[in-house]
């Protein structure tokens, strides 16, 4: 292994909490192609089992110091040209451990535009600036008479001259760049200002128009609110040290790179140049520095966030394979019902109009009636969104009816999240081209109750809306996290060969969207895959592939039995000497814990499986398939609890958490307007991350602290205690402008640009919070 391979795997090992040669290992096979679900499922020997968390902050760490040592190879390559490269200069260059510590080696060997640096050294003015730093008891201004004439008419533009070349210099220096980066990092306040004339205008971010807090502790949700805020013009930014003891420590620093020690004429100049190089030079540069790096740890915070809240709905609990009612509630346009069998494929659709206008109740009661009958419909899915509750209780009214013998179904609400977007799109078009947009929402609806999974994979994640500032991040970058996400959930789940849809199977390991088609197509014209091996039988779908998708990939009933669990084909053998060795029917073993009693795992390996593997297989044969989801579980709304004037501080209520924040939780709770629990109020104990506590999708017990029906906000609290003091002991307010949700919408009941609920006082906790005004 060369220097560079070397020191990458070092530092990414340090990052990871693992060993240098793990990494190694697991970066041999990633550079052989091999899929992170694929390395952390079943190269556990290899890589010292390292787990699809740590590989893809491997991977993206991977990236970075590729493309950094990719950029030192450069810089080095360049400077070297110039003839300026120096063994000390060399060795900066190789001990630089970040992109921005490499550019600030380069920035005075980089070529640059003409400046007034430049033009001062062309009209013989660095001597002077040396003159000065030479001589300090002399007089500057007697030293710069001698540099005048021609081009310089003045002591004074000869002075400033001097001035700029030595400006040029501090902004170039990478040692003083280094130490006032990190000065800043420490020290910096972030305030914000309301411009003038915005105040009614940018009314919803009133909590920042006059605000200060040092920039190392700002949370990321209110960087993101003030980033925003000063995007759209409603205040003006700073990052500075405090305005006195700071900025003289900052000057301080700058006058030490010059090398000021007395108080002679040449060190009175030097210090008011260096005290001016801060001001109009390095303060910039270090509030653009700054800023760049608020907005990048703001960003990977939330989508870090995004990405937690995604993968907790996509492995909510499913329902199961059950024939399902879905209903997509409206009023004026009536509730759109689709009927789907246990496999999710749609058997009927209605529209029922049981509201006003039409108000045909009775009609819409036959027609419930009927499909509940005729299908065998054993669940009914509500979506939540507007009349979710005027529909479930008509539901609730319409089953009551149901004749003596029909067993009724249970009613349950569901996240509609991201089924408009299904709807309209080329997919949902391509799968019921001869359908309704509005009935698709519904389809949508029963399935996602079903297999929760399956369903979402059709929607593009950033349209879930479970994010956090998510139109505000790095598109990019979130696309890429969210996708890995998808990509790790499909994948741990595993995927019946047999029914999946194309959508899901390009999130397994090793196909995608071409050969997750080629796989369908194949299927439709040939019948369903007998084995696991009938894979490469499909056109384009070599080896390489099969090695990566085989084992997530699932055939129930099949010829193989093996073909029903996660073991990979390349391991059956060790799971056939494990079989054999207990002397019974493979079919009687898998399922069957007790026949696996006194197996030991370290018989059965080999130069190609170690134990890990070993213990994995027997896992496997005890529960074969076994699905990591939780059970099913749905929230049961209160009665004559419907909507927002409905609620008075001390219900307790039952709800469902649909987004998590890194100030707390949102939770439904039947009222058509999510309710916040605040981080302060999610336990009797502190709570640093609201994720400790809670995920979306959870059912939680929660009780009313506070309503505000003209702002349509709700606070929530979980906790056990009468409320009072916060668990936390924190003031911080949730920041206006908050989380995205549905499709990247406000949350339910605002629709101001993303107006977040649960500013303002949430119970006794929040009340002192809000009076720092």
């Amino acid at each position: 292994m060369d220097q560079v391979a070397d020191r990458i795997s070092r530092t990414i090992a340090q990052d990871i909490a693992a060993k240098p040669r793990q990494v190694e290992a697991a970066i041999a096979l990633l550079d052989g192609g091999a899929t992170v679900p694929f390395v952390a499922r079943y190269r556990k020997e290899a890589t010292g089992g390292l787990d699809d968390t740590q590989l893809r902050l491997l991977s993206d760490r991977l990236g970075y110091l590729r493309e950094m040592e990719s950029r030192r190879k450069t810089i080095r390559a360049e400077i070297d040209k110039q003839g300026k490269l120096t063994e000390a200069l060399d060795r900066a260059i190789a001990k630089a451990d970040t992109k921005a510590a490499l550019e600030d080696i380069y920035l005075p060997y980089k070529p640059k535009r003409r400046t007034k640096a430049m033009i001062a050294r062309e009209n013989g003015l660095e001597p002077l600036l040396r003159g000065i730093q030479a001589d300090r008891g002399a007089d500057p201004q007697a030293l710069a008479a001698a540099y005048t004439g021609g081009k310089v008419e003045t002591v004074k533009v000869a002075l400033d001259g001097a001035r700029d070349i030595l400006a040029e210099e501090l902004t170039e220096n990478a040692d003083l760049l280094g130490r006032l980066r990190q000065f800043m990092r420490d020290e910096a306040q972030i305030s914000a200002r309301v411009l003038p004339g915005k105040e009614e205008a940018g009314a919803k971010f009133s909590d920042y128009f006059d605000h200060r807090e040092p920039w190392s502790k700002i949370p990321s949700h209110r960087a993101l609110a003030l980033l925003r805020a000063a995007n759209e013009e409603i205040v003006s930014l700073e990052i500075a040290p405090e305005p006195e003891e700071g900025v003289a420590r900052a000057v301080g620093m700058v006058a030490q790179a010059v090398g000021i020690k007395g108080d002679g004429p040449g060190d009175r100049w030097l210090r008011d140049a260096a005290a001016w190089t801060w001001r109009i030079k390095l303060s910039l540069s270090m509030y653009v520095d700054l800023l760049g790096e608020l907005r990048k740890r703001a960003h990977e915070d939330a989508i870090a966030v995004f990405a937690r809240n995604l993968k907790d709905l996509l492995l909510a609990a499913p329902a199961g394979a059950k024939p399902v009612l879905g209903l997509d509630p409206g009023i004026r346009t009536g509730v759109k019902a689709a009927v789907v069998d246990a496999t999710g494929k749609l058997l009927e659709t209605a529209t029922l109009y049981p509201f006003a206008p039409r108000r045909d109740l009775r009609g819409a009661e036959a027609k419930v009636i009927e499909l509940v009958r005729r299908h065998g419909v054993a669940l009914v899915a509500i979506g939540n969104g507007t009349a979710s509750r005027e529909t479930e209780r008509f539901v609730a009214d319409t089953l009551k009816l149901l004749p003596q013998g029909v067993a009724a179904p249970s009613k349950v609400v569901v996240s509609e999240a991201g089924a408009s977007v299904y709807s309209a799109s080329e997919l949902a078009a391509r799968e019921f081209p001869d359908l309704d947009v509005s009935l698709r929402g519904a389809v949508s609806i029963a399935r996602r109750l079903q297999d929760p999974l399956a369903e979402l994979v059709k929607i593009e994640p950033k349209s879930i809306g479970v994010g956090q500032y998510q139109h505000d991040v790095d598109q990019r970058r979130l696309g890429q996290a969210l996708e890995a996400v998808v990509e790790d959930a499909v994948n741990a789940v595993g995927v019946d060969l047999n029914t999946a849809s194309a959508p899901l199977l390009t999130h397994v390991a090793g196909l995608g969207p071409s050969l997750a088609q080629s796989v369908v197509a194949y299927r439709d014209e040939t019948g369903a895959f007998p084995t696991r091996k009938a894979l490469l039988k499909v056109p384009g779908l070599g080896p390489k592939a099969f090695e990566q998708c085989a084992g997530f990939l699932r055939i129930r009933d099949g010829k193989e039995p093996l073909d029903a669990s996660s073991v990979h084909p390349e391991a059956y053998d060790v799971a056939r000497r494990i079989v054999t060795a207990c002397g019974r029917d493979i079919r009687a073993i898998m399922g069957h814990p007790e026949a696996l009693k006194g197996v030991s795992a370290e018989r059965f390996v080999d130069d190609r499986f170690g134990l890990p593997t070993v213990r994995d297989i027997l896992a496997e044969l005890e529960k074969p398939g076994r699905d990591p989801r939780p059970s099913f579980k749905t929230a049961r709304f209160a009665d004559g609890v419907e909507d927002i004037k409905d609620l008075k501080p001390g219900m307790r209520l039952e709800g469902t958490v649909t987004n998590v924040a890194a100030f707390g939780a949102f939770v439904d709770v039947g009222v058509h307007q999510d309710g916040l629990v605040h981080v302060s109020q999610l336990a009797d104990r502190f709570v640093k991350d609201p994720h400790e506590v809670v995920k979306a999708g959870d059912v939680v017990s929660v009780r009313v602290t506070e309503v505000d029906v003209a702002r349509k906000r709700i606070g929530l609290s979980m906790r056990k205690d009468s409320g009072g003091k916060s668990g936390n002991g924190s003031t911080d307010r949730p920041a206006r402008g908050g989380p995205a949700r549905k499709g990247g919408g406000a949350p339910k009941g605002h629709r101001d640009k993303e107006t977040k609920q649960g500013d303002g006082a949430l119970g006794a906790a929040l009340k002192a919070a809000m009076k720092k005004r």
